[in-house]
Formats: C-alpha cells, structure tokens, sequence
C-alpha cells in the first residue's frame, strides 16, 4: 500500500473533481495505476483504493458508465470516442477497473 498522487489513477482535474464530488466511484485504464490499498488525495479528502481488477470493454455495464460519471454505457462509449482520438470500441479489449471511495 502506497500514497499516491490523484493524478497516477485519475487522469485529469476534471475527473479529479467529479471523484472528489462523488460523481466518479471507479475509473477503468488500459493498465493498472494503483494497487488495492492504495492511498490519494482530493481537496483534503483522503480516497483508498478499494478494488484492482483485469477485465474487458464487454464486460463493462451500465452500472459500471454511471460509476465512471455517464448516464449509460452508450453515453460512456460516446465519451470515450472524444476524448480518446482513433478510439474504437473492441469488446476484446483489456482494461483495469480501479475502485475508489473516501477514507473515514
């Protein structure tokens, strides 16, 4: 278990943000950025990272997109397709869910 920057796990102020709001619970990578136990920092808010898992775009749902700050997961894939240029969707593709929730 280590302490970690928010920025390691969450790419940007946005997402930062959103997290430190409750809006963002879980965030999914192409690699793993954290490890479970793992420690951060928003606005004086301190966040473990509760849950390190491989998984695939196929396996994500609707629960997942909202957990990740979109209506559904249309919405999400529509996000992604934005924000990441020659983004395609591969049900096959690897990814990382990093879970997160405030520390009391």
């Amino acid at each position: 278990m280590a302490h970690i920057e928010a920025s390691e796990i969450l790419p940007n102020d946005h997402v930062q943000q959103l997290a430190g709001d409750g809006a963002v619970t879980q965030l999914h990578r192409g690699h793993a950025y954290a490890e479970e136990g793992d420690t951060f920092e928003i606005d004086g808010t301190t966040f473990e990272v509760t849950a390190v898992d491989r998984r695939t775009l196929g396996d994500l749902t609707d629960e997942d997109a909202r957990a990740e700050g979109s209506e559904d997961l249309a919405a999400y894939k529509d996000r992604l397709a934005r924000v990441h240029d020659e983004f395609e969707w591969d049900d096959d593709s690897e990814v990382v869910k990093h879970a997160f929730e405030p520390r009391e």
